[in-house]
């Protein structure tokens, strides 16, 4: 369980530029204090729908199911452990070029994403489909997942992790680099330099104890020697 904290809990932060890797930072510690997001089933569903990870109808749905925060806090226990497997994956390989034999690491996720129900069917084109065709398509073959249980709400997690590892160059999968800081990142800047899980959490600290060294020296350099 998480470690309380007497404060209120701030909104999670989604600064890893990826699914998968805001889902690492669900759990952080970037004011020095860990913070948990997904404590229970309640904040599994909150966090889950924050991300963009379900809708908000999908939410609803097992939030009025008979029994259902009981069950979804074995769900988000299930997630945290989830998480825990992915971080120790993230951590190995973050900053180097993934090659097959990590395969054999990757098979939990395999037999986690057999799991999944999911099907396409036709609908009305919305504008963000319609954008993405680069037409003028009044029908969109979309995919849908079938939400049978509660269990389900990791494959959304799943597809994303799996995406990570498929399609995202690892080199640029990176941590912060502010003291305490456990974010994570991928980079995705033109020139690949960004140090900071973001400005206003690490940056801003950085460059704040940069001026206080700064000065600190310019007063050493310009008081009177004895």
């Amino acid at each position: 369980m998480a470690t309380a904290s007497h404060n209120p809990r701030p909104a999670p932060l989604f600064v890893g530029d990826h699914l998968a890797l805001d889902f690492l930072n669900s759990t952080a510690s970037p004011w020095g204090e860990r913070i948990e997001w997904l404590d229970s089933g309640a904040d599994l569903l909150d966090w889950l729908t924050a991300a963009g990870a379900i809708a908000t109808r999908v939410a609803k749905l097992f939030r009025t199911q008979d029994n259902g925060l009981r069950t979804l806090d074995t769900v988000a226990e299930q997630a945290r452990g989830l998480r825990e497997w992915f971080r120790g994956f993230v951590q190995r390989y973050a900053g180097k070029p993934l090659t097959a034999a990590v395969l054999p690491e990757l098979k939990p996720l395999n037999r986690l994403v057999a799991q999944d129900a999911i099907y396409r069917r036709i609908d009305a084109a919305d504008a963000a489909s319609r954008e993405k065709d680069g037409g003028d398509q009044a029908l969109d073959w979309r995919e849908e997942r079938l939400w049978r249980t509660p269990e389900q709400l990791l494959m959304p997690i799943a597809q994303a992790i799996g995406d990570l590892v498929c399609h995202v160059d690892f080199r640029l999968v990176r941590s912060c680099e502010g003291e305490s800081c456990t974010l994570v990142f991928y980079d995705r800047t033109k020139s690949h330099a960004r140090r900071w899980c973001s400005m206003a959490v690490c940056g801003n600290r950085a460059k704040a104890a940069a001026h206080r060294a700064r000065s600190r020296a310019k007063s050493y350099h310009s008081s009177p020697k004895k």
